[in-house]
């Protein structure tokens, strides 16, 4: 397997384990990269990183000639701006080539979310008297209460939590610090999950990590997704609930409660206030169904 088709798993992973992307939705970023890297022969790391601006023209062109669709030749760059924008947050390249091209503002979606009652119900779901038990019950909260992403959850250490204070530290993307506050349950949560949970499944006392897996390491990206989905499931919500979907409730619930967006913002670890700004879109569809339901004319 070439780097580039390495990158390309990566990626992948990534969509199904930090943002629950379905499997539709994986095949096709599958289908349009490798068909990017194969016009390309990209098969290196440097050669992605050489990728121009000027080579995605000519791309684009390749499939104009081909007979593509406008919406196929849209969606071939949306997956080529998602797998650059990942490849450059991780650090595995320098520059975005696709960063230029702007794509149409349909391919914005609103995020689900859930409501306040389906939070409770899934917070509920893992059990008391396992460790795992424990430690899904202390992960869900944590994900609910600080709106932290799947890869920030999975890679707190024990010394980053505060219970005097009440914040976690947390580093998203480009290892940015952010401090978060905890509310009282998630934190008491934490503790039952650290006096009866972590200790149990603790191979190595050198080990830092927060939320331990079955065999004693940090706990993956890919394992918290199931869990979350297994829940889910267990709780009758549904399979397509996924560890964003409480960094959307998170917010959007903070937002319908009276929270500022810049202060949203803050606890999102968001650069720009615009990525906010979505969830100010789906408290407004909140309020368009109250006043469908209730107003005379509605």
């Amino acid at each position: 397997m070439t780097r580039a088709a390495e990158l390309l798993d990566l990626f992948l992973q990534y969509c199904a384990a930090e943002c629950g992307l379905s499997e539709n939705t994986l095949d096709a970023y599958r289908r349009d990269i490798r068909d990017l890297l194969a016009f390309t022969g990209a098969r290196s790391g440097a050669d992605l990183e050489e990728l121009s601006g000027a080579r995605l023209v000519e791309y684009v062109d390749a499939c104009r000639r081909r007979g593509l669709a406008p919406n196929s030749i849209w969606r071939r760059l949306v997956s080529a701006r998602m797998f650059y924008r990942f490849l450059l947050l991780e650090g595995y390249v320098r520059s975005d080539p696709a960063e230029a091209f702007q794509t149409p503002r349909l391919w914005q979606r609103i995020p689900e979310v859930l409501s306040v009652q389906d939070v409770e119900r899934l917070l509920s779901a893992p059990g008391h008297d396992t460790p795992l038990g424990l430690r899904d019950r202390a992960a869900l909260e944590m994900l609910y209460a600080t709106g932290a992403r799947a890869s920030e959850l999975c890679g707190l250490n024990v010394g980053d939590v505060n219970f005097e204070y009440g914040f976690v530290r947390c580093y998203g993307k480009r290892m940015k610090e952010r401090l978060v506050p905890v509310g009282r349950r998630a934190l008491q949560a934490l503790r039952d999950y650290l006096q009866r949970g972590r200790g149990q499944l603790l191979r190595n006392e050198g080990e830092s990590a927060l939320f331990l897996a079955r065999g004693g390491r940090r706990l993956s990206r890919n394992t918290l997704w199931q869990r979350v989905k297994k829940h889910a499931l267990a709780a009758g919500i549904g399979a397509g609930v996924h560890p964003h979907t409480l960094r959307h409730s998170f917010a959007t619930h903070l937002l319908s409660g009276g929270a500022d967006l810049r202060s949203v913002q803050v606890m999102l670890g968001h650069a720009d206030i615009s990525t906010t700004e979505i969830y100010t879109h789906v408290d407004r569809t909140r309020l368009k169904a109250i006043h469908r339901k209730y107003h005379p004319r509605g």
